[in-house]
């Protein structure tokens, strides 16, 4: 007589699956990037121009690598002066300090620009 077979063991329950959002679809939990941006400044300056992943992902990088300098340099600022508060005024002698001649004089103008824009809205 042969040994019985053994039953298999009941099935432990599903973990339970992740909420969903509005009508049925999960929500993704994105990173950040600055992938939009760069295609859309690609695209004022030149609509007819793609770019490839790969180039896309640099360009991402630097812009993050760029802030985080940016950001430290105002931070270390902010510290030495006992200061509490990052202000636009910190971020613009970061950017003097971290971006080379011309082009923190344009970044310096393009910033103030944007804040003159915002504070008027």
């Amino acid at each position: 007589m042969a040994p019985a077979a053994k039953k298999p063991a009941p099935a432990k329950k599903a973990a339970k699956a992740p909420k969903e959002g509005k009508k049925g679809k999960k929500t993704k939990k994105g990173t950040e990037s600055y992938k939009l941006y760069i295609f859309k400044v690609l695209k004022q300056v030149h609509p007819d121009t793609g770019i490839s992943s790969k180039s896309m992902a640099i360009l991402n990088s630097f812009i993050a690598d760029q802030f985080e300098k940016i950001a430290t340099a105002a931070a270390q600022l902010s510290r030495v002066n006992k200061k509490p508060t990052l202000t636009s005024r910190e971020i613009q002698t970061a950017v003097r300090l971290v971006l080379p001649g011309e082009l923190a004089k344009h970044a310096v103008s393009e910033g103030t620009k944007a804040v003159t824009k915002f504070t008027s809205a």
